[in-house]
This record gives structure tokens, sequence and C-alpha cells, in this order.
């Protein structure tokens, strides 16, 4: 039996790149999942196509993590759906990265706020329904520990992530609730393309200095987030787990 059946999980930002990688691998253990998307419906509903047509079960959604309105919505999808919820996986995060000089009031929030008040807004709205042998699962980044140059706004919402993984970890403990952190190293996705990183020196450099000698991939990411969904992990919470082919 497929080691999710039965389990339904809650993807946010998963119609492209890690999320709708760990949306497909989620289904193809058999979980039922939800997908939500801020502006990308047509991204989105491909995602959940390709798991309808593998055999599994997906449902869209979309709306802002950074409205309470939109992720008790999210939340409630899963819900009148699926009847339940067993995985978080907060995923929604956007990035962009510049000299300390550079840095504005406007791009710190932006990221504050879909990153860290996101996931905060989303996991207080899935907590209501999470039960024992629940799973939530943060996508942070690697950042956290490589803190490369140029990344100051983007690496400070990583690192409240991860510190906020351990905080809850203790904090939905009782309540046999997992919480956990994957922490990327540079994955190849849609972003990369169209944001010009694919292909620069600085994709160059991130694999020169990666002993696996390649870049990641959303497979890569979306194997480890079935693992701690299922309950293979179930002696596992409040870990931060770097993913990066061995660059640290």
């Amino acid at each position: 039996m497929a080691k999710l059946e039965g389990k339904v999980a809650l993807v946010t930002g998963a119609s492209k790149g890690i999320g709708a990688g760990i949306a497909k691998a989620l289904a193809a253990e058999g979980a039922a999942v939800v997908l939500t998307y801020a502006s990308a419906q047509a991204g989105a509903e491909a995602v959940a196509a390709t798991i309808i047509e593998a055999g599994g079960r997906a449902t869209v959604v979309g709306g802002d993590v950074t409205k309470a309105a939109d992720t008790e919505k999210f939340v409630q999808t899963a819900i009148d759906a699926y009847g339940r919820l067993d995985i978080l996986v907060n995923n929604s995060g956007v990035y962009a990265f510049a000299p300390i000089e550079d840095v504005t009031e406007e791009e710190f929030h932006r990221q504050f706020n879909t990153n860290v008040l996101g996931l905060l807004l989303v996991t207080k709205a899935a907590a209501k329904h999470l039960g024992e042998g629940s799973s939530v699962i943060n996508i942070s980044s690697g950042v956290t520990t490589l803190t490369p140059a140029g990344t100051v706004v983007y690496s400070a919402t990583k690192g409240a992530v991860d510190a906020i993984t351990g905080v809850l970890a203790a904090e939905l403990a009782p309540r046999k609730i997992r919480v956990n952190a994957i922490n990327p190293g540079y994955v190849e996705t849609e972003g990369t393309h169209s944001g010009g990183i694919t292909g620069s020196d600085m994709e160059k450099n991130f694999v020169a200095m990666t002993p696996l000698g390649r870049a990641g991939y959303p497979d890569d990411i979306a194997d480890i987030a079935a693992f701690l969904a299922s309950d293979a992990a179930r002696w596992v919470t409040g870990e931060h787990l770097l993913a990066a082919g061995g660059l640290h």
C-alpha cells in the first residue's frame, strides 16, 4: 500500500517548481492533495490534471497566503473536498537578491509577508484540523547556513522559518503533530529559468561547490517531503534537513 494512502495534504504555492514536485510526489504515495496558487491558476490546474491522469486526487484553490481569510479558505477546501487534513507543506515563497545598499522597505515587507507571515497564517488555519500523526513541512533554504552575499532579506526570512519550525515542533508535540523543515540548496526550477539564474555564473558557482556535482531538481526535494509526511518519519520533528547535494 502507498505510504500516504488515506491522507490529505495541503501544499501552498504548488503551481510550479518545488511545490508542484511535492504535490505530485505526495499524490503518487496515495494522498489527496489540495494545491494553492497566488496567480498562476493555469499552472496549478495543469499540475492537478497530471495528478488526476495518474489516478490520484487533486483540488486547486487560489488565494493569498498573507491574507488570513484566504488561508482559512485553503484549509476549508481540503475539509470540504476530502473531510480531513493530515499534511501541510508551507512552500509558498518569494525572493529577490540585492546588496544591503539596495534593500528597500517594500522588498523587505514583500518577502517577510509571504515567506514568514504567510507560513504562520496557513499553519494557524491548518492546526485546528490536524490530528495525531499529522506532519507540517516548511520549505526553508540552504541560505540560512550558506549565507551568500546579496541575500540578506531572503536569508533573514528563511532564518525565521528555521526558528519557527523549532518553536512549532515544541508547541504541537503534545498533540503528536510533527514539524520539520527542508532546506534546499540550489534547485533548478521555472523560476531560475525566468529569473536568468539558470546558466548564469551564480548557478555555475553553486554547482562547482556542490560535491554531488549538479543542480538540484524539484523531485530531489519532493521525495524528502514524502518521507517527512509519512509514518516512516514518525520519530523526526524539529529538524532542518539540508538537501543540497553535500553543499555546506
